[in-house]
């Protein structure tokens, strides 16, 4: 077989890393290197041309999750009527079935709670997330309301009904939650 262009390794790069980001949201950052190359296409040994280590791909699959729901709060932004219109819109979005079950491509904060949890935190990975949960909670705070008791509230929830998932309780924390914080905004309590 022969060798790869420049071009194509960047694209397979790219590849790996939104693969990486997705399975780790789903899974765990504990996926093998062979399953998530085998989810890509490509062979284990490719790996190693593209990444020094598993830690270094998964603080780059880390920093393109977070990068994504950057892009999802900006484009909420410019769909809606302002920040509060955003908030509320995510809020209905992040408390939603379809969220709860898709945790591949859903929030990160929500995806990597645990593993960041259970590792070392002087990575780049905890870095990235940290700043990630503090930018989401500043994001969510309005004049009346603390961002992070929202987004507490927001990602406890979201764990819960993910939890309990074949129950009908799993809707009925993702509607109690969702009226709490979006009650509150309305009334300006």
């Amino acid at each position: 077989m022969g060798r790869v262009s420049r071009a194509q390794a960047l694209e397979n790069r790219k590849r790996i890393v939104e693969s990486a980001s997705r399975l780790f949201r789903e899974q765990g950052t504990q996926v093998s290197v062979a399953d998530l190359m085998k989810a890509v296409g490509l062979t284990h040994g490719g790996f190693y041309k593209q990444f020094a280590s598993k830690q270094a791909l998964i603080d780059e699959a880390t920093t393109h999750a977070f990068d994504e729901r950057t892009q999802r709060h900006r484009a909420a932004l410019e769909r809606h009527a302002g920040q509060l219109e955003a908030q509320r819109a995510l809020i209905d979005a992040y408390l939603s079935v379809e969220h709860r079950d898709d945790p591949g491509g859903g929030c990160p904060v929500a995806g990597l709670a645990s593993d960041m949890a259970r590792e070392p935190g002087n990575d780049e990975a905890h870095r990235v997330y940290t700043e990630g949960v503090g930018d989401l909670a500043d994001w969510l705070a309005t004049d009346d309301q603390d961002g992070l008791t929202r987004l507490c509230t927001m990602l406890g929830a979201l764990l819960l009904a993910r939890a309990t998932k074949d129950s009908p309780l799993s809707e009925e924390i993702l509607t109690a939650a969702r009226a709490a914080l979006t009650t509150t905004a309305r009334s300006g309590t």
